[in-house]
């Protein structure tokens, strides 16, 4: 009866995101993906053991065995079986470069660790999430590294600092959805000519103890898709996406912006939570123009935060056939979709977040 019971919640979990609402309740089953496929998996196999062949039983084990295939048929693209194209570098390629970025947590005080990885990692960009004012004044130390500092210094958890010592062509913070929910984008270029745009995102999270809904989070992702959606030079996007990318959102910013998702055929990569091995999912993800060519994918040690900090290196090369073929487009009335999405984000108003 246990067995049988477990089984139904694990369908339940399973079913929730079928719903397109964007209440939390709907949202965060998404993002367990991979726990309810261990769990309901070995519910499959336990049930064999410990209930009647009931019509009870064949119902609720044929509707796992569904929900099995459907939960591996997803994550496979999340695994390095995952066929991806092998591309060998042109004579014009760039030289390597290497971003960190990571969600720092607000309320760690193990500065000295993060400013040490950085020191000893020594990449080309470093975008931290939840910098608050302690966490600037203990980054000051890598400015005599980074000669090019953009500050959004802000104490309810979505402060945000970007260093470089790539050349700045141009830099902005975004303000999307909410006057308090930054995105820094930077027009760069490497030290041996290349320019590429990087975007820097951290939207907010739908879940019991935040926001109630997905609405800002998608409204100001989706912004961000829009906003380099057809951009001439290449895009790197990054940050806490406060989303998995199998999520229909993340499949919507994907195909909206045109990007290419660096994980399919590299791992789940998973990044939070950095204390919980069970129940860590990868929030903080990453994508890429065609014109970017990801040479390391890696999640580094635990710097005492809640996340686990994200190394990546590419490099800029011509545009080929077979990264172009991995763009998703936009289908009918998708687009329109996007736009409701967006104008609900601007609309929402959150009571969660307050500035110290």
């Amino acid at each position: 009866m246990l067995v049988t019971l477990i089984s139904c919640i694990l369908i339940l979990f399973s079913i929730l995101p079928f719903v397109q609402h964007q209440h939390w309740i709907f949202r965060v089953p998404e993002f367990l993906k991979l726990q309810i496929l261990i769990l309901q998996t070995i519910a499959f196999a336990l049930l064999f053991f410990f209930s009647d062949k009931d019509t009870v039983f064949w119902t609720v084990q044929l509707l796992q065995l569904l929900l099995i295939g459907y939960h591996l048929y997803i994550l496979s693209r999340y695994t390095k079986f995952w066929r991806t194209p092998y591309i060998q570098k042109s004579k014009s390629a760039s030289e390597p470069i290497k971003i960190i970025a990571c969600n720092v947590y607000q309320d760690n005080r193990q500065h000295h660790r993060f400013v040490e990885l950085i020191q000893r990692e020594r990449p080309d960009i470093v975008l931290t999430m939840e910098s608050d004012t302690h966490w600037e004044q203990a980054l000051r130390e890598l400015e005599s590294i980074y000669p090019y500092v953009q500050k959004v210094t802000l104490d309810n958890t979505y402060g945000m600092h970007f260093y470089t010592r790539l050349k700045i062509i141009n830099i902005q913070t975004h303000y999307f959805v909410a006057d308090d929910i930054p995105s820094i984008e930077a027009e760069l270029e490497s030290k041996d000519g290349h320019r590429f745009v990087f975007f820097g995102v951290h939207p907010p999270p739908p879940s019991p103890t935040e926001e109630e809904t997905s609405k800002e989070r998608d409204g100001d992702l989706l912004s961000v898709a829009k906003r380099v959606r057809g951009y001439n030079l290449p895009v790197l996007v990054a940050g806490d996406f406060n989303n998995v990318a199998w999520a229909k959102s993340s499949i919507l910013f994907r195909k909206t912006s045109e990007l290419i998702d660096a994980r399919i055929g590299r791992g789940v990569l998973s990044t939070f939570h950095a204390k919980y091995w069970f129940f860590r999912v990868p929030l903080d993800l990453l994508f890429h123009s065609p014109q970017l060519f990801i040479d390391q994918l890696n999640i580094l040690s635990s710097i005492g935060s809640d996340h686990f900090p994200v190394s990546c290196t590419f490099h800029i090369d011509r545009q080929s056939d077979e990264q172009e073929e991995r763009i998703e487009e936009l289908e009918n009335d998708e687009m329109q979709e996007v736009n409701e999405l967006i104008q609900e984000g601007k609309e929402e108003n959150s009571d969660n977040r307050s500035s110290e």
